[in-house]
């Protein structure tokens, strides 16, 4: 009967390690007072392409890529970009 609580107790810490793998972004909120000192730039793309939210002008997150610079939500979608960028442009 321990073996079984056990076996199901292991199981259980092992799905849920599995899980927490996905790593997860996290946006954040505009704020208005920030805009003011940050620089409004035109993308060449209207949304993130790692994960699709939408880019807007004061992104701080961005990669040039063959003379086109390209805004994102994170630093880590900016990471996921610059590993192969041509996978995410679209021609």
């Amino acid at each position: 009967m321990k073996s079984k609580v056990i076996v199901m107790a292991l199981l259980s810490v092992s799905l849920m390690a599995c899980a927490q793998e996905t790593p997860k972004v996290k946006h954040k909120k505009s704020n208005t007072a920030a805009k003011s000192n940050v620089k409004s730039v035109k993308f060449a793309n209207a949304t993130d392409p790692i994960c699709n939210m939408p880019t807007e002008a004061d992104m701080k997150d961005t990669a040039v890529y063959k003379n086109k610079t390209y805004g994102f939500c994170s630093a880590y979608c900016k990471d996921e970009f610059k590993k192969n960028p041509e996978k995410y442009v679209k021609k």
